[in-house]
């Protein structure tokens, strides 16, 4: 599968991710996909939720013990909220975003086990507030993260 987005949506992704550090930041990529292609025609940042869901994560990841700076949740509100948006816009949710502060934008154990097969997942690397790189992941049906190609569109 490829992602294509443009240059002014990552950058909303890429400012989100600075403002936020330390802590992950984490929103949706509404568009439509074409046959192998998901075309990202609008980003919409949301909160990081993790302290209201933490409580969802305690049995395998001890949710009590992660926070803000290496774990994510969007709220399930807000996420129907978008879904209902997005599709009277004739939009679906194409990916899930997230950054992961002083840390590769490869995804973690945590983002393998909560990750949706139909979802794309782009990560940012942010490093010292700095964005150092940003790869986007599919889960195969072997449930492990393969790399997708991204394509960043310049327009004018």
């Amino acid at each position: 599968m490829t992602v294509i987005i443009s240059e002014q949506n990552l950058d909303i992704i890429r400012q989100q991710g600075i403002k936020n550090y330390p802590y992950e930041c984490c929103g949706l990529l509404l568009g439509v996909i074409n046959n192998c292609e998901k075309k990202v025609i609008k980003v919409v940042p949301v909160e990081n939720d993790w302290e209201n869901q933490k409580h969802l994560f305690t049995k395998k990841y001890d949710g009590l013990k992660r926070n803000l700076r290496d774990s994510f949740a969007i709220n399930p509100f807000t996420l129907l909220k978008i879904q209902k948006e997005a599709r009277n816009e004739n939009l679906n949710i194409v990916g899930i975003y997230h950054s992961h502060p002083d840390h590769s934008a490869i995804p973690s154990e945590f983002d393998r086990d909560v990750a949706h097969s139909v979802y794309s997942y782009l990560i940012l690397s942010v490093q010292k507030k700095e964005v150092t790189d940003i790869c986007s992941w599919l889960l195969d049906e072997d449930i492990k993260f393969i790399q997708e190609d991204l394509i960043i569109q310049k327009i004018n």
